[in-house]
């Protein structure tokens, strides 16, 4: 059994106009990566790709519009989303709190995957 602590993890402001506290990602388990994702009142990310990783999100607080390729569908608390691999993405925050989500990679996220796509 391993533990991770994550008590004293430190959030961080990211290009993508959000907020992001990396829960687990390591070199043990490259299979997957977990971070916890928080974007402001009226923000929207950026618009971008993970090459070769699919990701899921799981709304914990707030609301908002999540974009896949042309797909747009609105998530609230206890939604969970799952985006392909390679495929646009971006997620609005449409309420008046923070929109925090986990975000889920597999396989782990890899900054050298992640592609700026035009807005």
């Amino acid at each position: 059994m391993k533990v991770y602590r994550t008590n004293k993890l430190q959030e961080f402001y990211t290009d993508e106009r959000c907020f992001i506290t990396e829960i687990l990602n390591n070199e043990e388990n490259r299979d997957i990566s977990m971070a916890k994702a928080r974007v402001a009142p009226g923000q929207t990310t950026q618009r971008h790709s993970l090459k070769g990783i699919e990701e899921i999100y799981y709304v914990l607080q707030g609301q908002g519009i999540v974009t896949i390729d042309d797909q747009s569908e609105h998530l609230t608390q206890g939604d969970c989303v799952i985006i392909p691999k390679d495929i646009p993405q971006f997620i609005e925050n449409t309420g008046d709190q923070f929109l925090e989500f986990l975000c889920i990679c597999r396989p782990a996220f890899e900054i050298e995957k992640y592609k700026v796509l035009g807005e």
